[in-house]
């Protein structure tokens, strides 16, 4: 099993290269080629192994998710000619992302420990549970941060800031919940419950278009419905699909992002188990059996310039 943990392809036309936490984005003007690495990173910090098919089970299922909203509203992938890369529109980005909760969970479900009973403006009801429902979803935004930890902001914030202009926040607001919905209907269908997830919105000729991924297991959280209200009920934790596993393996570990902290080893036996992981994931929210494509990075410059 092969991972590509990075890329230095150069395209006709090729403005840029912008490299993320997991993935590299090829500037190409009026599109991008968005390539999915089998990096992995957790608590703001990139992990020093990649993770075999990683890059590739989180683009097809993005790929997956925006074919199935696109009814909604149209976003911004063209094809993807390659399992781990999406070619796409060049979007101006809203500085904001769009979280939405269905759950009390997470961070959430921390502020509320702590006594707060308001979350990004967002009134929060007494008497709850963690990982109880919210009597509807609530949209917790965050701020777009270039470096750093992105930052709670409320809907009041964004608008008068200018981060994003009242009819335009009004519209991905009701974008926001509508995928949301969507989301959560195909979740159902598997067996799962969507807890909460976040989408990224930006602009194409004056039209709001969906970015980035969409209800993958790295910007999602999944419940098994099978069990969730005696869960509760109990005050046991959630099963669970996301990347919360890997977060716990390293607190596990004595890692969450300190100062100081080294990263524990990752042994093959972890790297494998993560792998397993992620397949197991792109199975259960997909529902289809996982078959991974071990090309070379050379392979997959190839797919990509004859998609172009």
């Amino acid at each position: 099993m092969n991972t590509i943990l990075s890329t230095d392809f150069k395209f006709p036309g090729q403005r840029g290269k912008y490299t993320g936490k997991v993935r590299d984005v090829y500037d190409l003007g009026d599109k991008i080629v968005m390539v999915a690495t089998d990096r992995i990173s957790a608590f703001d910090c990139v992990l020093p192994k990649g993770i075999p098919y990683k890059g590739q089970i989180l683009n097809r299922i993005a790929a997956m998710f925006l074919d199935a909203t696109a009814d909604i509203i149209p976003n911004w992938k063209v094809s993807v000619p390659d399992p781990a890369v999406t070619i796409g529109h060049r979007c101006e980005p809203f500085k904001v992302e769009m979280v939405i909760r269905g759950c009390l969970t997470g961070h959430a479900w921390r502020e509320y420990a702590e006594g707060k009973r308001s979350l990004c403006g967002v009134p929060l009801p007494e008497g709850m549970k963690e990982n109880e429902r919210f009597p509807e979803p609530i949209i917790t935004p965050t701020t777009k941060a270039d470096e750093g930890h992105d930052l709670d902001i409320s809907r009041e914030e964004i608008i008068a800031s200018g981060l994003v202009g009242a009819e335009d926040y009004a519209q991905i607001e009701a974008y926001t919940r509508a995928l949301f919905a969507r989301g959560c209907e195909m979740a159902a269908k598997r067996g799962l419950i969507l807890v909460d997830t976040k989408y990224e919105f930006g602009k194409k000729d004056g039209r709001i278009m969906l970015m980035d991924e969409v209800h993958t297991p790295d910007s999602s959280r999944y419940f098994y419905a099978e069990g969730y209200e005696e869960r509760i009920a109990r005050g046991e934790k959630q099963k669970q699909l996301s990347k919360e596993f890997v977060r716990e393996w390293l607190m596990a570990n004595g890692f969450n992002g300190g100062a100081g902290q080294s990263v524990p080893e990752m042994t093959p036996e972890v790297v494998d188990g993560i792998s397993k992981r992620y397949i197991e994931l792109y199975e259960h929210v997909t529902g289809q059996t996982f078959s991974g494509s071990d090309r070379t990075a050379a392979e997959m410059e190839k797919n990509i310039l004859a998609a172009l």
